[in-house]
Formats: structure tokens, sequence, C-alpha cells
């Protein structure tokens, strides 16, 4: 078992590594790590991810307040969405918060990742929804999230970014990267003229695979079945309101070239062309 030393090295380390793969900007993101159930080691508001050190590690209790930080620094103010997910996923070890390119040009546009494309993604996250707006350092994120968090392990946050969560840490920001890629290649796909989709069968032949490998998690090859046998790949939301779980964004699996055209100029905008 890690000491709290080594775990704060890693969280520096998962930040130097969103960092340099641009998946955020300037002091933009956050991770966090529980110790126990009553102890949280998360990254301090208002530095770069990309050039922490062990000593800028926040320690907080479950409602967020301050156990110990160093003078100078104090938790992330979005610490309230991820004690949101400890408290709803006991089995949650690690959230990252992170403003990938890709998959935040379609938070933006309000297409939340749902096409079957590739067997990787069915397999590691099914599909990925968007909560809806939420303003910053408040309540409403956590709020806005919570309906999703005992189906999923990552949704994408609406004209925001990504948020993922898993069992450890290096788990946790493999989901982010997982996301990321998978908004990349749905996006550039699009660019060919959309991607061909798997059909209902091969959906479930992955979904089954899945199932053997025994991976830990939420994931909606069990839930998302609607009396049409169809799921979030094939009718592009996560399900009726009979699993309480509500809707995300009511987009067409289909974008039309105006919103695709809308997604490269944002893209373009973002990457400085």
């Amino acid at each position: 078992m890690q000491n709290e030393f080594e775990i704060k090295k890693q969280i520096c380390d998962i930040g130097k590594r969103i960092y340099n793969r641009n998946m955020v900007a300037a002091n933009d993101g956050n991770i966090s790590v529980k110790l126990n159930d009553h102890e949280f080691l998360c990254t301090p508001t208002g530095v770069s991810k990309g050039f922490m050190t062990p000593e800028y590690i926040c320690k907080v209790d479950e409602n967020g307040n301050v156990i110990q930080a160093n003078k100078g620094f104090k938790p992330s103010s979005e610490i309230k969405m991820h004690m949101r997910v400890y408290a709803k996923r006991p089995d949650v070890g690690a959230v990252v918060h992170a403003h990938p390119t890709f998959a935040t040009s379609f938070a933006i546009a309000g297409i939340p990742l749902t096409q079957p494309i590739m067997p990787e993604a069915v397999i590691a996250l099914g599909c990925v929804p968007i909560a809806e707006y939420g303003t910053p350092s408040t309540m409403e994120i956590p709020d806005n999230v919570e309906k999703y968090l005992p189906y999923y392990d990552a949704v994408l946050l609406e004209s925001h970014g990504a948020l993922t969560w898993s069992t450890d840490l290096l788990a946790a920001y493999h989901k982010m990267e997982s996301v990321e890629f998978y908004a990349e290649l749905l996006y550039k796909s699009k660019m060919l003229g959309g991607p061909k989709e798997f059909d209902k069968n091969t959906i479930e032949k992955l979904y089954e695979i899945r199932r053997k490998m025994g991976l830990p998690g939420k994931h909606p090859a069990n839930l998302c079945m609607n009396k049409d046998t169809h799921n979030c790949h094939n009718c592009g939301c996560h399900g009726s309101s009979d699993n309480g779980t509500g809707s995300v964004s009511s987009v067409a699996k289909s974008a039309s070239p105006e919103v695709v055209a809308e997604i490269t100029k944002k893209v373009m905008q973002q990457l400085g062309l």
C-alpha cells in the first residue's frame, strides 16, 4: 500500500501528464485521491497542474473541510464535485477533472459520446453522457453530475470539460485519456463523412466481453436497455426515466453539417489555428 507522500507524488505526476497532453491550460483541472472514508488528498486551487510538487497537495475531510494545507495553498474550488462522487460511489478511489480539447468541444456543442465506433471505447466506457451545465465552484455541478454516478465512470460537463473516476488514480486518469481519444476519433471520422457504427449484435458481443473480463466500475451495458432492446449507443441517450437517471442532452447521434462545422470552429480556436 502506498504511503501518503507517494500518493502526493503520483498526483503531481498525473498533473504533469494532463498538462503535457494539453488536457488543461494554465491553472485548469483538479485531481483527488481517497485515503479513507474521512481523508482525501486534492490539488490546490490557482496553480498549474503541470508544475506541482508534493508540498502543494492539500488534505480535506469528506465535507471538503481542510485537514492540512501548507501556507499559500488551499483546496481546489471544485472539491465539492469530487466529494459528491465519493459519497455516491464507495468503490471510487480517485477523481480527475480536466478540459481535454476534443471532449470539451463535444461538451460545448452539447453532443454526448454515444456512437459505437471502436471496440475499446465500447468496452471501457460504453458511452459518455453530458451532465447539464452548472456554475463552476457551486453545488450546481455536483447536483447535476449526481444522477449519472450510479451508472457511468465518466461524464462530459456541459460547456465545461470532462470528469472521470475509478478505483485508483492511474485508472481514473486512463479513463480521461480514453474519453479524449474517443472524442478525437469521433470528431475526425465525422470530418471524413461520418463514422461507420457497430450494429446491435456487435455491440452486445463487446458488452459480453466486458462482462467476462470482470472490469471494475459502472458501465451502461446492463442498464441502458429500453423497450426496443436498444441502448445508448443506438438511441443517442442513456435511458428512460424508469431507472431514475433522467436523460442526457437530446442530440441526434448523427450530427448535422452545421453542428460539425461549429465543432470544427471551436476546436480550431482552441488549437490556435
